[in-house]
């Protein structure tokens, strides 16, 4: 066919406006309803590359592992595969959990993967000795009080797109927005204690 017109092109960016719109309504919006404004964590997926240097950073770990704000479940899936188990989600968007499911159940694993609607501010994790952390930056600094306050000392936290501000991480891995930060819960506990010694001084 010919090139757009002026009309064809409005008409095609109302249209895409409103597809947009439309699945931010649908699909993402209810999971925001009852998470304060500045926790709120708008869903986007993670790369293959993002998954890859995640689950590389736990490689040989063992226990249960879970993701916050697991999404459509794809770290969860990758993370069962490479043998960390249980391995499950917390997720409040209804619409997110479903895929999850789906995917779980597409590529074999219902049953063997959980995906829980749940806030993660709400659940106790202190059984929890792999935790992944894919969230917006202004989330990490009350999540990183929560995490030093309930994580076994042998527990690792991985972080991807945005590294927790106040830690210094044991190891990290890929570039931009591929990096990945990982946490080992008992150097950052002695950091910190460090840290309040040198204030009292």
């Amino acid at each position: 066919g010919g090139a757009l017109g002026g009309r064809e092109l409005l008409a095609l960016a109302v249209a895409s406006g409103a597809a947009a719109w439309a699945t931010w309504a649908v699909l993402l919006m209810p999971g925001f309803r009852r998470v304060p404004l500045r926790l709120q964590v708008p869903y986007q997926p993670s790369s293959p590359r993002q998954v890859a240097n995640a689950l590389a950073l736990l490689r040989g770990r063992s226990g249960k592992t879970v993701d916050l704000g697991s999404g459509d479940g794809r770290l969860v899936l990758e993370a069962y595969k490479q043998g960390l188990r249980p391995a499950l989600g917390y997720e409040l968007n209804p619409w997110l959990l479903c895929l999850a499911n789906y995917r779980a159940w597409k590529a074999g694993y219902r049953g063997k993967v959980s995906f829980l609607k749940k806030d993660l501010w709400k659940v106790n994790l202190s059984d929890c000795h792999n935790v992944i952390v894919f969230l917006a930056p202004s989330v990490k600094p009350p999540l990183a009080t929560k995490l030093l306050a309930e994580l076994p000392d042998d527990a690792r936290v991985v972080a991807g797109r945005f590294p927790f501000p106040s830690w210094s991480p044991s190891s990290t891995l890929g570039q931009g927005l591929e990096q990945v930060w990982a946490y080992d819960m008992k150097e950052v506990r002695r950091e910190a204690q460090g840290s309040v010694q040198e204030s009292r001084v």
